[in-house]
Order: C-alpha cells, then sequence, then structure tokens
C-alpha cells in the first residue's frame, strides 16, 4: 500500500479530492475554504490588538487553524515519508525557457538558483522572497481571498467577484511570466 501511495498519481484525483471538499464544508456547517484568511485568525489569537481588522470573534473559525496544522503536517510527512522514488523530471520547454533566464539547476521541483537558501540575503532573495512575499499578501488581502478561495469555493459558488479575481489572478500570472520575470532576471 505505502508503494502505491509513493507513486504519482494522476491529477485527476487530487482535482476530485480538492472538488469534494466545497461541498462537503458547506454541509457540514456552511463553511467556506480558503488558506489566507487563517492568517488573520492566527494574528487575531496570537498578537489580541486594538486593531479593528484583528477584532472578532476569531475562535469561530478555529476549525480553519486545524486545517492549515493540517495541511502543513500533511506536507512535512509526504516530503520525509511519501516522496516519489524516481527521478524529478521538467518539461523540456520549461527547462528551456528557464535557461534562457540563467536557471540552470533543475534537480528539485523549486530551481536552486532562485529559491535557494543562499539567496535568502542576495538581491535575488530580496526580491524573489521578500517582494514577492509581500506582493502576494497585499494582492490576497486586496481580492478579499487567496486562488484557492476564489478559485475552488468562489466559482464553484458562482460568485462574480471569484471569477473576476481567478481572471485576474491568471492575467498577473502571465504578465509576470512573460513580461516582468525577463527583466527582474537580468538584474542578476
Amino acid at each position: 500500500m505505502i508503494e502505491l501511495i509513493k507513486q504519482p498519481w494522476h491529477w485527476a484525483v487530487a482535482g476530485v479530492m480538492i472538488g469534494l471538499t466545497v461541498p462537503i464544508l458547506l454541509l457540514i456547517g456552511n463553511k467556506t475554504f480558503g488558506i489566507s484568511s487563517s492568517l488573520r485568525h492566527i494574528c487575531a489569537a496570537c498578537f489580541p490588538a486594538d486593531i479593528p481588522f484583528f477584532k472578532y470573534d476569531w475562535k469561530k473559525e478555529i476549525w480553519n487553524l486545524f486545517f492549515v496544522v493540517g495541511v502543513l503536517l500533511g506536507g512535512i510527512i509526504a516530503n520525509q515519508f511519501l516522496s516519489n522514488p524516481n527521478e524529478f523530471i521538467v518539461n523540456e520547454n520549461t527547462v528551456k525557457d528557464l535557461k534562457a533566464l540563467g536557471v540552470t539547476d533543475f534537480s528539485a521541483m523549486m530551481p536552486n538558483d532562485i529559491f535557494g537558501v543562499e539567496n535568502i540575503f542576495t538581491l535575488k532573495g530580496l526580491i524573489f522572497f521578500v517582494v514577492g512575499g509581500l506582493m502576494v499578501g497585499f494582492g490576497t488581502r486586496y481580492a478579499g481571498g487567496c486562488t484557492s478561495g476564489h478559485a475552488i469555493m468562489g466559482l464553484s459558488n458562482l460568485q462574480l467577484p471569484s471569477l473576476i479575481a481567478t481572471i485576474s489572478f491568471m492575467v498577473g500570472g502571465f504578465a509576470m511570466t512573460h513580461l516582468i520575470m525577463p527583466y527582474i532576471f537580468k538584474l542578476f
């Protein structure tokens, strides 16, 4: 059984499992799926300040914090004990595009040329980790949720704001990849 779990699964299996979370959450208590609101709950629980954004009954959403802890633990368990034993393979077109930008290390899921620990205190690290993280955080709050909340939960509930947010996420991702990222890589 453990060998079956370690093998790559078809993408549709994960799609169905993620898709089933929406009706399950709605049926067990009219809950909504999303990760970004969890940071607000954590801040409200751990740093009780006199900030209106954090003044609410976060205990009603404690299930969401258990969900995030489960995601974190699941990732750790999967990485430590259920890793795919096969060699990591990157699509040839992706390798070609990344090599054109100066990325050479394709030994891991995330290229060490960009996301390696040695880059944290460099200009590259500042741009990708700090500026990128702040932009993602700001965009998530500005859009009223993250990609999982809007694209999975919001679209399945036919919410127009989620459709607009999801389209914006996609357009922003394409613009970053094809228009802005090549210029960022020229800085290094």
